[in-house]
């Protein structure tokens, strides 16, 4: 599979060093040097996002803010020269998924990139590609890999994936918010019900022939036809 991934570094020379370590890997690389710049591509989102925490126009605590508004379960790596215990943590507060200290070599982070779009995306290995129709899509869900009928791949976070199998197994199926809330954040969430609402907003949006019913005071269904 090959992952979409957006690097922010101001440093021009540290820019142009890990998007080519992270092209080698196969990866589609779009670098920024600029918050601002960054800001204006948050949509669609990528695959994972590499944010540098001190740019000149903003700062990735500002910017990961913005990022989890927009997709709260596209997984982030924060780099940074700032290497106090209270930086790694705010950064896992605010929802980063690793923290790599400057100086590093550009292996390391290569690495830490291998290991986390493994965990989030639990990439399979491709000798076992059975699709699924369903609508115009073609799922295949052993890769979690969903191509329109232009042979396009549609990017879907992990949760997003996870909300369209529990579809795609029980057709015409009325799910609760609450079972949803359960079968895909599992029991240790703890908060509102919105959340469900957001990921089905996300996922229809991505995949607008999706046949998603909204039941409404109750949740949600997909079509068996």
């Amino acid at each position: 599979m090959s992952y979409t991934i957006y690097l922010v570094e101001d440093e021009d020379n540290l820019n142009e060093l890990l998007t080519k370590y992270l092209e080698n890997e196969g990866w589609n690389i779009t670098s920024f040097t600029k918050g601002e710049d960054a800001r204006k591509q948050m949509q669609p989102s990528p695959h994972l996002w590499i944010l540098d925490i001190m740019l000149p126009d903003t700062d990735g605590y500002t910017l990961i803010k913005e990022i989890k508004e927009k997709d709260p379960d596209v997984p982030v790596i924060f780099i940074s020269a700032r290497d106090a215990d209270i930086d790694r943590v705010l950064g896992l507060e605010l929802g980063s998924n690793d923290y790599v200290a400057k100086p590093f070599l550009p292996r390391e982070l290569i690495i830490r990139v291998q290991k986390l779009l493994e965990l989030v995306y639990k990439e399979q290995p491709a000798a076992k590609k059975t699709g699924i129709t369903v609508s115009s899509y073609n799922v295949i869900e052993d890769a979690r890999e969903v191509y329109d009928e232009t042979g396009s791949l549609v990017n879907l976070t992990s949760k997003e994936f996870d909300l369209l199998l529990l579809f795609l197994h029980h057709k015409g199926h009325p799910f609760s918010r609450e079972d949803i809330l359960l079968k895909i954040w599992g029991h240790d969430y703890f908060g509102t019900d919105r959340v469900v609402d957001d990921l089905v907003r996300r996922l229809r949006k991505k995949m607008p022939e999706l046949k998603v019913e909204t039941i409404y005071g109750f949740g949600y269904r997909m079509m068996t036809s």
